[in-house]
């Protein structure tokens, strides 16, 4: 079967371009028109994408399409109320991520209902709607009715059955193609922390663990790399300069310090990791962490959010309110895989075979034929 397929991604986030750029490639019988705004201005963005492609994009989207695929953070209800001719088109919402458990300290967003708001209409007059992990559904539908039972007409008897019936298909993994070998440094751990540098990562718990590793002079060498933006939270250049220390004492070359914009030579770094660690505050399915796996790195994660879903406990330390707990915590499981390393053993590795291509492939070609246009 052969479709015309319109996409749309209101926010497009380097995880949101991943999985939009693999969905097409997964799929390539079907004829793709993709259209992309931008991570800026999150606000505007998510309330006025219906306005920018209603008005702007007239053309493209008034084209006879078999199935329209949008992010949560399209407007969706706006735009098919812009262009009647979208409605008549089975959709599909994919949430990366929601609202309703965005880390508390981005004022914005915590005292404007709209990005939650957004997201709920454009699932509620979808055809289907897709979540990236069973954590995110969850708190999707938590925060749903959390706020239905704030309004004071009873929605939640209505409109939660609706949602509920919704399902989790992950964004899939690249397809790791055989790289040179890269040298890997025996007589250390090689640690890579590769996230979005904002602060709902929490780069004041990853401040703490450099500083552990610095004070004890351990033979570990921390890569910090991942997207940036304008404004990076000021832990980072604290970082940086410690690990330069670091770096000097024990006379070794420093770890890779900021975005690395080559795919290959970033795949070429995850491979000769040891360990890939997550600080984070916030994830809704840990794709950075999960690409290192692939890799053959050693995941270390928080014990809450998405990654009890997929990570044994041997990956896992517990989550603490106290910065200074949750880093020794991290800290000592470094240390006791950096003995293994030095010993000649292998670490422990995480098996995400249900996040590759070749598995989730069937599960979205289901949803796809289920609701396509038959021409």
């Amino acid at each position: 079967m052969r479709g015309k397929i319109l996409l749309l991604s209101a926010y497009d986030a380097s995880s949101h371009k991943q999985w939009r750029e693999r969905l097409a490639s997964m799929f390539p019988q079907h004829d793709w028109t993709q259209l992309a705004l931008p991570p800026r201005h999150f606000n505007w963005r998510i309330r006025g994408n219906s306005l920018q492609w209603g008005f702007g994009e007239f053309d493209a989207l008034h084209t006879q399409y078999d199935l329209l695929i949008a992010t949560s953070m399209v407007d969706l209800s706006s735009l098919r109320g812009f262009l009647p001719c979208l409605a008549q088109i089975p959709s599909i919402v994919y949430f990366h991520e929601n609202q309703f458990v965005y880390p508390a300290g981005v004022k914005q967003r915590k005292e404007n209902v709209e990005p939650q708001l957004i997201p709920l209409y454009a699932a509620l007059c979808a055809d289907a709607v897709i979540f990236n992990s069973e954590y995110n559904r969850r708190t999707f539908l938590a925060g749903a009715r959390r706020l239905f039972q704030k309004l004071p007409d009873d929605l939640a008897t209505t409109l939660l059955p609706r949602l509920e019936k919704s399902e989790v298909i992950p964004v899939p993994l690249p397809v790791i193609d055989t790289l040179s070998q890269t040298t890997s440094d025996n007589s250390l751990l090689e640690v890579i922390w590769n996230h979005r540098w904002e602060y709902d990562k929490d780069p004041g718990l990853l401040l703490q663990v450099v500083r552990l590793i610095t004070e004890g002079k351990i033979p570990i060498r921390l890569h910090i790399v991942g997207e940036q933006f304008r404004l990076r939270p000021a832990e980072f250049e604290q970082m940086q300069a410690l690990l330069r220390q670091h770096a000097a004492t024990l006379n070794r070359a420093e770890g890779e310090f900021g975005f690395i914009d080559n795919r290959q030579d970033y795949y070429a770094l995850l491979q000769r990791g040891d360990v890939v660690l997550s600080t984070a505050l916030h994830d809704f399915q840990g794709l950075a962490l999960q690409e290192a796996c692939a890799f053959g790195c050693t995941p270390l994660a928080p014990d809450n959010l998405v990654y009890p879903e997929y990570l044994a406990a041997q990956f896992l330390y517990p989550a603490q309110n106290q910065t200074d707990s949750a880093a020794q915590h991290i800290f000592s499981r470094l240390a006791e895989w950096l003995k293994i390393k030095l010993a000649g053993a292998d670490l422990p590795k995480a098996d995400l075979k249900e996040f590759s291509q070749s598995e989730l492939q069937a599960k979205y070609a289901a949803v796809f034929s289920r609701l396509m246009i038959q021409r």
